[in-house]
């Protein structure tokens, strides 16, 4: 993997001459699977140096085969945080991107969700990446130079039933990026929104988990679960799911974001995600609404 020359300084940025691209120190959280797991790879390939990043390091033996550098980094623990970004700092000398990737959904009822639980989705989802997003701005700043890529959804833009916290956590980020792109655009740093939909990963089984795990025996919402269930049934597995999307998919569109002069402000990615995006911003909530019940069966 492609190094930085031992006679350049630590905060000049460095270009691979081999490559028509910029060779960019790459920050990836969330990578132990999924979505964070094949961008670390992609990136790792183009020649970028590229921290792997998850809380369990021992996840992420395939991406150091692969030239990735792994890296111990939980989102919800400060300590955490701020020790891995001085980490990289102390060997590259810079972080040129971020990819806030970590996150998880939180699904059920909001009645039923113990309110710890809501906040460790948004400690996860929303604070975790707040944070970074802070450690790695005053050196992107003050090099003029950087990208933060942050990894939203579809979910960010519309909501459907069963993740009422899940998707509040993603509109949360969406809000964040807005704002944050009109603060560090005149220092030379560009934020970007990745808004995949249906991703073929471990990521629905997590969700549902969770959602079963709330409720009574006498569960007034069992109905409503059932056919939240149903209907993720059909986006992984059943007649929609072909219209479900790759991690490496994702990770395509990451790359070309950070590869690109000019980004765009949000990927949305997938038909999938354009198609109810689109029917969230034209129909009346009341139609709206009538919709999602019809598809998940709701009472």
């Amino acid at each position: 993997m492609p190094q930085p020359p031992s006679s350049s300084p630590p905060d000049q940025p460095v270009t691979d001459r081999s490559r028509k691209h910029r060779t960019e120190v790459v920050l990836v959280t969330g990578c132990s699977s999924g979505i964070g797991a094949a961008t670390a790879a992609r990136l790792a390939a183009a020649g970028h140096i590229v921290y792997a990043s998850a809380r369990q390091p021992d996840t992420l033996a395939a991406l150091t085969v692969g030239g990735c550098r792994p890296l111990a980094l939980d989102v919800t623990s400060e300590e955490s945080m701020t020790g891995a970004v001085d980490r990289v700092l102390a060997e590259q000398g810079r972080i040129d991107v971020l990819v806030n990737n970590a996150g998880y959904g939180q699904y059920g009822p909001i009645e039923q969700i113990p309110i710890e639980q809501v906040r460790q989705q948004f400690e996860t989802n929303v604070f975790g990446l707040v944070r970074l997003t802070q450690l790695v701005l005053p050196g992107m700043r003050q090099r003029r130079h950087g990208r933060i890529v942050n990894v939203s959804s579809m979910g960010g833009r519309t909501t459907l039933p069963g993740g009422g916290i899940y998707h509040a956590s993603k509109y949360a980020v969406e809000a964040v990026s807005n704002a944050l792109r009109l603060e560090v655009r005149p220092f030379g740093v560009q934020v970007v929104l990745i808004e995949p939909g249906v991703v073929r990963t471990p990521w629905s089984e997590q969700a549902l988990g969770h959602q079963q795990s709330t409720g009574t025996e006498n569960d007034p919402y069992a109905r409503y679960k059932q056919g939240v269930e149903v209907s993720f049934a059909s986006a992984f597995t059943g007649s929609l799911a072909k219209l479900s999307i790759s991690p490496d998919q994702v990770a395509e569109v990451i790359e070309r974001a950070v590869a690109a002069r000019r980004p765009r402000a949000r990927y949305l990615i997938s038909a999938m995600a354009k198609s109810l995006v689109l029917l969230d911003a034209v129909l009346p909530d009341r139609i709206h609404d009538a919709v999602l019940r019809q598809q998940y069966h709701l009472p």
